[in-house]
């Protein structure tokens, strides 16, 4: 018998995740039937929807915990995934396991659970980046940007969250095509990696006041706005926004683990309607069927240089819910993975 490991999630979250959250659950794995495969994850992704996401999922716990990984197929019985191929499977934070594809989920990108992705060749580049610039993190801020932003040369962009998975390949997309772009982090290190990686302008919104630094340094006003934050950042961003000003409101991290339903914020719709903003969420699943576009284009601005990444690789499967929870408390610059 094989031994294979799995974390899995006891009960809903209140507050910040916590180890007691989870359990590490090990099982003896069968022999393969037919179509099954025998995979092993080399790379675990963890992403601040996770939290948010398995608050509306009403499976009885405890269940696995969600989530996608780089892995290799170790055996196999199934024609498509051969021995020894490698595979994006969003089949959970699962160390080694068995799964038949053909009864997964169906056009897994982005949001919908379970499925095996289709892999990019990265050539030399690191697998780790198929979870991460060169993924789903990568698509996000690739259509997110460039869809709804529509960004054009010379007007201003603003991302929060900008040293995260998403706001760093954001703020140099924005640079590539052209603009100007002035980024918020957490920590002075992270807005000094900000500026090294091409942001215009970074602040640390915890010394300074995100409307007073932004007055400032854009006095033109802002054109673009990327919001992984949510909160009274974005009510400031949004009051220094140009006429017909475009918002892609990505997430809203600074609600994620509130108990007692949302705090209440400063009322942006008022700024929408005076300003004509164009305000829309998304979920990047909507560009499944151009989601290699997305990889084959970030993929190329990797290798080329134009955009530099940075990952946070904790070490070690057991390490999962502290990578998880690490989001929560700003210890990830660029993309959080575990390797597993």
């Amino acid at each position: 018998m094989v031994l294979g490991r799995k974390w899995v999630l006891k009960h809903h979250f209140t507050g910040n995740p916590k180890p007691e959250d989870f359990d590490l659950v090990e099982e003896n794995l069968p022999p393969l039937e037919e179509n099954e495969i025998q995979f092993r994850s080399l790379f675990l992704s963890v992403d601040p929807y996770m939290r948010s996401y398995t608050k509306r999922m009403t499976l009885p716990f405890p269940f696995t915990m969600i989530g996608s990984s780089v892995a290799e197929v170790e055996e196999s019985r199934h024609p498509s995934y051969p021995k020894g191929s490698t595979i994006i499977i969003l089949a959970g934070w699962i160390e080694r396991g068995i799964v038949n594809p053909d009864k997964m989920g169906k056009n897994s990108p982005g949001n919908t659970l379970g499925g095996i992705m289709e892999v990019a060749d990265l050539g030399t580049l690191s697998k780790s980046l198929l979870l991460g610039a060169c993924g789903m993190p990568g698509n996000t801020a690739y259509f997110g940007l460039l869809e709804i932003c529509k960004p054009k040369a010379g007007e201003t962009v603003v991302v929060s969250g900008a040293a995260g998975a998403v706001g760093s390949l954001v703020g140099q997309i924005a640079k590539i095509k052209g603009c100007k772009v002035i980024g918020y982090a957490g920590t002075d290190e992270k807005c000094q990696w900000l500026k090294e990686i091409g942001f215009d302008e970074a602040f640390n919104y915890k010394k300074v006041g995100v409307q007073e630094s932004l007055a400032k340094a854009a006095p033109g006003g802002v054109d673009c706005y990327f919001d992984n934050v949510g909160g009274e950042m974005s009510a400031a961003v949004m009051s220094l926004m140009n006429t017909r000003g475009r918002v892609a409101v990505c997430g809203a991290i600074s609600h994620y683990n509130e108990v007692g339903g949302y705090s209440k914020v400063t009322d942006v719709l008022p700024l929408c309607v005076s300003k004509g903003l164009m305000v829309e969420g998304f979920l990047v699943g909507r560009w499944k069927a151009r989601w290699m576009e997305g990889v084959t284009a970030m993929a190329g601005w990797v290798a080329s240089g134009e955009i530099k990444v940075r990952e946070t690789v904790m070490e070690g499967f057991d390490k999962m819910p502290f990578a998880l929870m690490g989001l929560f408390t700003g210890d990830n610059t660029g993309k959080m993975v575990v390797k597993a």
